[in-house]
């Protein structure tokens, strides 16, 4: 293959790892040709209502918000690999596409970035966010604080946050990184300053393959398939499948409210889980050590 057409979302965050993409293809095959191919998907073009709401309001049942138009040109052969946010990607590819491939993974865990710190988040505390899995953590671990919707990639968040009538939101520690922000103590937007705080993984779950980069191919598309391969990185993904399975077990989608970690033991994989009902009530949490094909089973099983 002499070209490779590359998909991505026209966001901050998506650019950036499209070209951190790109730098990896040009390390591993110096004479292939690549090309950026931008596409807005649903998920970019419906800001206008909560993220819950997307596909509802758009008719959208069978795919993630953020990956229809991606996949809808994969199919058609406009692109040969579409660059997704892993936890974007539905757990259940339709039979024509695979997942071939993922990047290094960052950092997993979710920081909380705020005019006021993490610790003092209290009654009547207002915090953005569009994740379900974030909100009823929210709710879960600080009583009395207050969840309203927040749309908008990583800058328009941040902004938000610095102007807006809320006191803090949530964001993936490892967008934050990717484009350059400061994920510790505080950072200054547009002349206001925000705390940031990372929170540990085993305290506020994170999603099923955050922060983890992953390459959706055509299932009989050869060529790409081997180019892809040269990318991926053997440790993450052994996690992002472990994860992955763990979710396609529960049935769970891209906005049910499941927080899932897993970390490489030796020959072993510990993982731990909280899931949330859909009807409400206490969430189910356990950990669990096994091999890494075997690990989501027995997560599963365990919560069961």
């Amino acid at each position: 293959m002499k070209k490779l057409k590359i998909g991505t979302r026209g966001s901050a965050l998506a650019l950036k790892q499209a070209e951190m993409t790109e730098a990896a293809l040009a390390a591993a095959f110096p004479e292939l040709e690549v090309e950026r191919v931008i596409i807005t998907t649903t998920g970019d073009r419906r800001t206008d209502v909560a993220l819950s709401e997307v596909a509802k309001v758009e008719g959208v049942w069978d795919k993630g918000v953020f990956i229809k138009e991606l996949e809808v040109a994969l199919e058609n052969g406009e692109i040969d690999v579409a660059v997704h946010s892993l936890k974007d990607l539905p757990t259940v590819l339709e039979d024509q596409f695979e997942l071939a491939g993922v990047l290094e993974r960052a950092p997993v865990r979710d920081a909380f970035i705020g005019k006021i710190s993490w610790e003092d988040l209290g009654e009547g505390s207002v915090v953005g966010t569009s994740s379900a899995r974030r909100a009823q953590q929210l709710v879960d671990l600080k009583p009395g604080v207050e969840v309203c919707d927040l749309r908008g990639n990583v800058p328009t968040r941040l902004r938000k946050a610095a102007e807006g009538e809320m006191d803090g939101i949530i964001l993936a520690e490892a967008g934050l990184r990717r484009l350059g922000y400061s994920v510790e103590g505080s950072l200054e937007i547009e002349g206001h300053v925000l705390s940031v705080q990372c929170l540990p993984e085993r305290e506020f779950f994170p999603a099923a393959g955050q922060g983890a980069v992953g390459y959706e191919i055509r299932y009989e598309d050869c060529e790409s398939r081997a180019i892809i391969a040269a990318l991926n990185h053997d440790d993450t993904w052994d996690r992002v499948a472990a994860e992955r399975r763990f979710l396609e077990l529960l049935s769970a989608g891209c906005n049910t409210p499941v927080g899932v970690w897993s970390e490489i033991d030796g020959d072993e994989m510990k993982m731990g889980a909280r899931v949330y009902p859909e009807t409400g009530g206490e969430p189910q949490r356990a950990e669990v050590s096994a091999r890494a094909d075997e690990v989501a089973e027995l997560l599963y099983n365990e919560l069961s």
